[in-house]
């Protein structure tokens, strides 16, 4: 029996459990960490699972799962330092940090495996990238798999490309927010009730990304099937040209992926 302990029991924390009891774990494998006692407590109700300290997640657990958020690593990896024994594997749900952090503060051959989640986990569709560190092997990245397929679909990928998959993955659904959000306010300034306009749009998505999942087409073909000649669709698409989305869009990404560059950067510079 692999025992599996979540640091930090937020939003991403208590999907991956709810995923993990929903993918067959035990309450009994699994463990959180929690600061907020009412937080512990709720979930411990909700989900039967025990809440921990960092101690007691450190000697009980085969599996770390450190899901704090990127400024709180510090405190954590003290916590951890003094207590990890060896053959404990180390998962960082962490945005921007390397695998060399962990290596670097905690006990020598400790693995760790590196992954980018996204949020929505919370309803088992994340996309999860993984990396693993220098000390991870195959069969520690297969586990990792394993759990994290129980919210979702996982890609193996280097870990120089974390920051990218950072950029488009693990913030891409605050994008595809914003654009339902634009579009609904679209719907609103043409005449449509905002419920109407919400159902609108958010069922249009669900179905233009099932399309996209399901039909293997690529994006240009499934827009050209769209795109009639002199018609609605082909209007639209000259103004978000003009209005310059695409490249808009290009650099927002990009921006993205610095940020994860610097939060990264900025604790391998910190003194351990």
């Amino acid at each position: 029996m692999t025992t599996i302990a979540v640091l930090g029991a937020g939003k991403i924390g208590e999907a991956l459990l709810s995923g993990l009891l929903s993918g067959g774990r035990r309450p009994d494998e699994l463990l959180f960490t929690e600061r907020a006692p009412e937080r512990s407590a709720e979930l411990t109700k909700r989900y039967g699972i025990s809440a921990v300290t960092v101690a007691q997640a450190a000697e009980r657990a085969d599996v770390l799962v450190v899901a704090v958020k990127p400024q709180d690593i510090g405190p954590v990896l003290d916590d951890l330092a003094p207590l990890l024994h060896e053959g404990k594997l180390i998962v960082s749900l962490c945005a921007g940090l390397p695998t060399s952090l962990y290596e670097s503060r905690l006990p020598e051959g400790t693995p760790v495996v590196r992954v980018m989640p996204n949020t929505p986990m919370v309803v088992g569709e994340a996309m999860s990238a993984i990396s693993p560190g220098r000390n991870a092997t195959s069969a520690h990245l297969a586990l990792v798999e394993e759990l994290l397929a129980c919210v979702g679909t996982v890609v193996k990928v280097p870990e120089s490309q974390q920051d990218a998959v950072t950029a488009l993955s693990g913030s891409g659904p605050a994008y595809f927010f914003y654009l339902v959000e634009a579009m609904i306010d679209a719907g609103i300034l043409l005449g449509l009730p905002r419920n109407v306009s919400e159902k609108l749009i958010v069922q249009s998505a669900v179905g233009a990304a099932k399309m996209l999942a399901e039909t293997g087409e690529h994006p240009v073909t499934l827009r050209e099937a769209v795109t009639s000649p002199a018609g609605t669709t082909i209007n639209a698409i000259r103004e978000l040209e003009n209005h310059g989305v695409r490249a808009a869009l290009l650099a927002a990404i990009e921006a993205a992926r610095d940020r994860s560059v610097e939060l990264g950067r900025a604790h391998e510079d910190r003194p351990s």
